[in-house]
């Protein structure tokens, strides 16, 4: 693939997201008797562009894991050898290889914005795929085809070259100038300085919440001195560390919840779970995150009488022909429709849950409806609001928790607004009165709560703000078994631990295929490092 058919498949962010399309991402160098020099402008959007897509599987699956959506066979607790391969693969073969390409190149020009950059994004994913897999190669994976079969590494000692490598970036961003340019090199912060700093700093801060049930000491004094050398962080919405999709069917770059619901054959049912949980609670966020094709469904094997109709994890009943009528994605974080009809079955104890300006109908959803045009929310302000509420409660690290509490879940209701308002989403926003009277609601039940109570609220209001990234809700889950999620119906296993490997890697790399099936087993049972 030479340089220009590289800037056009970039510029397309076609193959985006899904569907295994990023593989042919970006060769450099492909052709060994007409190398080229990569092209720094070039390749870090196709890194931007590829982590997200190789992201898309496994989010799927932690989503399902955590009941924020369900597939029969993961939310039974089952998985296998190839659920993950085209995550593990693309991220190793294609993005984490692309950044050391502009880690090594941007070394020898000394372009130091861009080694920042890389560093960062190496950072993030590295850590990502610890939280998933556990043990993984690292270091060897680094050098590319010159060794075969890397070695796998702790997750333990992984994170510590991750705060190492994390501190480096930072390093790199203070050499010279810091000019991307075009700004649009940079997909996802157009070669912000402050915000990759920002972003960095937060990434650290989220590492360390994570290990303080095994490493405490480590985890507060790095927090500690985060905070008390006042150093940035992502603390508005606008400084979101995410990847906002397109609104193009043809090519496609909408957002992959977009794009496999939004069409007569459907990948998921929604959570009933979740779906109660938000219905039960009185939660306004329902109206944003699905949307009900059907205003009744007494019928079938989830009778819910309001059209929230979905699958209870574990339910390993065979799906009848229901695709018009199960409840789908909405306005957010899929760029869906907002369900603006009546819901049949509310109470006058419903407060922010209403049908007041209900005049919508439920409709059988389309390529058509919506844009699309939603966001993989990697690390936002809300998230951020959240791990400090939870580092002030378990670690006493500074910060009010009560306070941060409120503003995780202002965070949470403006990121919908947001995306409800932008990129052609046409939906109403949260007016500000609701949003004060439902963070007024939930922080009265918050100071009602015991200690562990309030650990339990602040988990409670990550998971539903977490709705789209579902690696954050799994770790979170396994991390400290909240909020407490349903039993699954019919579970073939235990819930797992860690995410099964890609069978080509345990099949091809010598260092584990003598030993694969046992290596594969233990995924299921063997807690990530930090889970205690």
């Amino acid at each position: 693939m030479n340089l220009m058919q590289t800037f056009r498949t970039i510029s397309l962010l076609g193959l985006l997201m899904l569907a295994g399309a990023c593989r042919e991402f970006v060769d450099i160098n492909a052709d060994p008797n007409n190398p080229t020099t990569p092209v720094l402008e070039l390749l870090l959007p196709a890194t931007q562009v590829s982590m997200t897509g190789s992201l898309r599987d496994v989010n799927q699956g932690a989503s399902v894991l955590s009941q924020h959506l369900y597939t029969i066979a993961t939310s039974r607790n089952f998985q296998d050898g190839t659920d993950y391969q085209q995550s593990w693969n693309s991220l190793y073969t294609q993005v984490l290889n692309d950044l050391e390409i502009i880690i090594r190149e941007g070394t020898r020009l000394q372009r130091w914005d861009y080694v920042a950059i890389a560093k960062l994004q190496k950072a993030y994913v590295y850590s990502l795929m610890v939280d998933l897999w556990g043990d993984i190669p690292y270091a060897d994976a680094s050098k590319g085809l010159t060794v075969s079969d890397p070695t796998f590494e702790s997750g333990a000692a992984i994170y510590d070259k991750l705060f190492l490598l994390i501190d480096e970036g930072l390093a790199d961003a203070n050499k010279g100038n810091f000019a991307i340019q075009p700004t649009t090199a940079d997909l996802i912060y157009r070669g912000d300085k402050a915000a990759w700093i920002r972003m960095a700093n937060s990434l650290k801060i989220k590492l360390f919440n994570q290990i303080r049930l095994v490493q405490p000491d480590k985890a507060k004094a790095g927090i500690a001195a985060l905070l008390s050398a006042n150093a940035p962080l992502i603390s508005t919405n606008a400084q979101d560390f995410s990847f906002r999709f397109g609104t193009t069917e043809t090519p496609a770059n909408r957002h992959p919840w977009h794009r496999t619901e939004y069409q007569a054959g459907k990948s998921y049912y929604m959570s009933q779970n979740f779906m109660e949980r938000l219905f039960g609670t009185d939660d306004p966020r329902i109206r944003y995150y699905f949307f009900r094709q059907t205003s009744n469904y007494t019928v079938g094997f989830t009778p819910t009488g309001n059209g929230y109709f979905g699958r209870y994890t574990g339910d390993a009943t065979a799906a009848p022909n229901d695709n018009a009528l199960k409840a789908t994605v909405g306005v957010y974080p899929a760029g869906g429709l907002y369900d603006a009809s009546p819901i049949n079955n509310l109470t006058a104890a419903n407060v922010f849950v209403t049908n007041s300006g209900a005049t919508g109908a439920p409709k059988v959803v389309t390529n058509i409806d919506g844009s699309g045009a939603g966001v993989f929310p990697f690390i936002t302000n809300a998230m951020m609001k959240f791990i400090l509420a939870e580092a002030a409660l378990t670690m006493g690290t500074a910060g009010d928790p009560k306070q941060l509490f409120q503003e995780g879940i202002t965070a949470s209701l403006n990121s919908i607004n947001t995306i409800a308002t932008t990129s052609g989403n046409s939906a109403p926003v949260l007016p500000t009165a609701t949003i004060t009277a439902f963070v007024a609601n939930r922080t009265a039940q918050y100071d009602a709560a015991d200690a562990g109570g309030k650990l339990a609220a602040v988990m409670t209001q990550k998971y539903i703000a977490l709705y789209g990234n579902g690696i954050e809700a799994y770790t979170d889950y396994r991390r400290t078994n909240l909020p407490t999620l349903a039993a699954p119906i019919a579970p073939l296993n235990s819930f797992p631990l860690r995410l099964a490997y890609s069978i080509t890697e345990l099949a091809t790399n010598a260092t584990v295929s003598g030993k694969a099936d046992q290596v594969q087993t233990a995924q299921q049972i063997t807690p990530v490092f930090w889970d205690k």
